[in-house]
């Protein structure tokens, strides 16, 4: 059974940092692609950032683009977002995702197979 496991969320200050894991069982991590997206309070869910099988390509959306860095662990079957300079607007809940695309990195959410549940994020200004 695939299962996706987000940690990591919390409360932080603006301008703080915090990093996100999504740890994955049941499916070998370097036969996916994987992403995260996140659903802001009342808004629609949305793209924030993707990578390939191996790393090899990344995506990142332009409001996070210079502050978020995502990265993958074939290894541990674990994917990181790394988030610098939160902002207010971060808050939301942030969901990993995996996809069976290959030597891509998808940003359409209809592209992904598996879905964690989600970490809640809030960013206090």
């Amino acid at each position: 059974q695939v299962q996706l496991a987000e940690s990591g969320g919390g409360l932080v200050q603006a301008g703080g940092s915090l990093r996100l894991s999504c740890a994955a069982s049941g499916l070998t991590l370097s036969t996916y692609a994987m992403g995260w997206f996140r659903q802001p309070p009342g808004q629609e869910r949305e793209f924030v950032a993707s990578v390939s099988h191996f790393g090899g390509t990344t995506y990142n959306a332009d409001s996070v683009k210079g502050r978020f860095t995502i990265s993958r662990d074939n290894g541990m079957n674990t994917v990181y977002l790394q988030m610098n300079s939160l902002e207010a607007e971060d808050t939301a809940v942030y969901y990993c995702a995996a996809s069976r695309k290959y030597l891509t990195a998808p940003r359409a959410s209809a592209e992904y197979d598996y879905w964690g549940q989600g970490t809640q994020v809030t960013v206090s200004s």
